[in-house]
């Protein structure tokens, strides 16, 4: 029987979108579906005394320009000739993550998420503008006002909050972070391992 598998993201971080982008094809693979899972990656490097890579390695300049040339032979390596760098990283997520969560339980995440990767990470613009994010959801055939509106919703808060706060519980201290069960596996780097252990769960 094929294991519960999980995605948790956050659209401010460029590897969650290369590793959304790899999903569909390991997913095809194996036969399962990986539950996305929206966190406020934020709330979790707070929660943990972790911080991104050019925070963490601000001092340690051969170790940043390390990480992007992996990030560049990544995207060579599987084609995402998509993606671009947006010129407003960081980009305070906030919104987006309470968003995700209304698609979410609107039925709507996929959609949403498609969009949301798209206009961060593939025709970048500053996503944490309110006015922006509404018409780049408009734009793609997303009611951006109706998310908007949803994500001022208190119980919508609070499920950003549960998710971020149950993640941390669980281990996770960065994203993007997948579980296959109660395995858990963090960084686009260990998809190869999520598969191997996928198959032998299923075995």
């Amino acid at each position: 029987m094929a294991p519960v598998c999980e995605f948790l993201f956050d659209f401010g971080s460029p590897n969650a979108y290369l590793a959304w982008k790899m999903l569909p094809a390991l997913e095809a693979r194996t036969g399962v579906h990986f539950r996305p899972v929206p966190i406020l990656l934020g709330g979790v490097f707070k929660a943990t005394g972790n911080a991104s890579p050019a925070v963490a390695f601000a001092n340690v300049p051969a170790k940043l320009q390390y990480e992007m040339l992996e990030m560049r032979r990544f995207i060579a390596r599987h084609g995402l000739d998509a993606f671009q760098f947006n010129p407003h990283f960081p980009v305070n997520t906030l919104l987006l993550m309470r968003m995700a969560v209304a698609a979410d339980r609107a039925g709507t995440l996929p959609a949403f998420m498609a969009a949301t990767f798209h206009h961060m990470w593939e025709a970048p613009k500053k996503m944490d503008d309110p006015e922006i994010v509404v018409t780049a959801l408009n734009d793609s055939g997303l009611d951006g006002m109706a998310l908007a509106t949803a994500a001022q919703d208190p119980d919508v808060k609070a499920g950003l909050i549960a998710n971020t706060e149950g993640a941390v519980k669980r281990g996770v201290f960065g994203a993007p972070s997948f579980f296959v069960a109660d395995a858990l596996y963090f960084g686009k780097d260990r998809l190869r391992d999520i598969e191997d252990e996928i198959v032998a769960q299923s075995g």
